[in-house]
């Protein structure tokens, strides 16, 4: 087997056929249904079902991408590498939007004072989507928030993290440590699906027998702050993120008797990742 049936792999799975990744490739669509056929002899696995005309990856077939896009990519930076000697290049980092708010700038800055020449390409995104981006070979480096998912990805914690409960001014709760079960009656304002600082909270509140259905879900914290305030509703957020409108007293905290939501901050990296060592500085720095 050889690179070109990798790279043609990889790129089948990205486009969702061969007849795209052949024009991608400029390759003739009969020569990548081939270049398949060859690697799934050869290893002896079906990598994709072929349903109604459409390919639908297989299991062992999306085992296979985790070795084979990390494959090619390695052969990429191998020619970056060696032709810039890490000279000049391109990181590419992903943060989760606590992290890309809050700290990743500071990061960067000092990064950039001992790495002038490297290119920083960055994604803000919430924890989950920055797992599957260094999974996907679209990121080098992850920042993210909570816990890693995946056996591929290799992980240092960094700094530890507090998310807080928030409610208006002029609610029953302001300022005031309350029983879990007072949850039960309230409309939340939650951050969506994926993002740690939900994961965590529908965690502990499943453990504790609640079942929270927000009446809002948001990606923008400034959203949710803003509609808090407004007395519709409460929330959960990292304490980064909502210090400034406490100090301000646009918004006030409460507490939950006997629970805490204390959680981590990781960098992240695919496991069969080359890092080159102006990534490995930067790892570094973020611990």
């Amino acid at each position: 087997m050889t690179l070109r049936h990798l790279k043609i792999f990889v790129t089948v799975c990205e486009t969702g056929s061969a007849t795209a990744a052949g024009d991608k490739l400029h390759i003739a669509q009969p020569s990548i249904s081939l270049a398949i056929s060859e690697l799934e002899n050869y290893y002896g696995i079906k990598l994709f079902d072929r349903i109604a005309k459409r390919l639908h990856i297989t299991e062992a077939g999306k085992n296979f991408l985790q070795y084979a896009t990390h494959i090619v990519g390695l052969f990429e930076d191998m020619e970056k590498e060696i032709k810039n000697f890490d000279a000049i290049g391109i990181i590419r980092i992903g943060a989760s939007i606590t992290i890309g708010n809050y700290l990743l700038p500071a990061y960067i800055s000092q990064f950039k004072k001992t790495h002038p020449q490297i290119d920083i390409k960055v994604i803000i995104d919430n924890s989950e989507k920055i797992q599957q981006y260094i999974l996907s070979n679209r990121i080098d480096i992850g920042l993210i928030e909570g816990a890693v998912h995946s056996s591929y990805i290799k992980f240092h914690k960094f700094r530890d993290d507090e998310l807080v409960m928030i409610c208006g001014n002029n609610h029953p709760f302001a300022k005031k440590a309350i029983e879990i079960t007072k949850l039960k009656s309230e409309s939340f304002i939650l951050r969506e699906t994926g993002s740690a600082g939900r994961e965590i909270f529908d965690s502990i509140m499943t453990s504790h027998g609640i079942e929270i259905e927000p009446a809002w879900e948001s990606i923008s914290t400034q959203a949710i702050v803003r509609a808090v305030q407004a007395n519709l509703g409460i929330s959960v957020l990292p304490y980064l993120l909502v210090k400034d409108s406490l100090e301000r007293k646009e918004i006030s905290q409460f507490h939950i008797k006997g629970i805490g939501f204390l959680r981590s901050f990781s960098v992240i990296y695919h496991k069969n990742k080359f890092l080159t060592e102006s990534a490995k500085d930067f790892i570094t720095l973020c611990k």
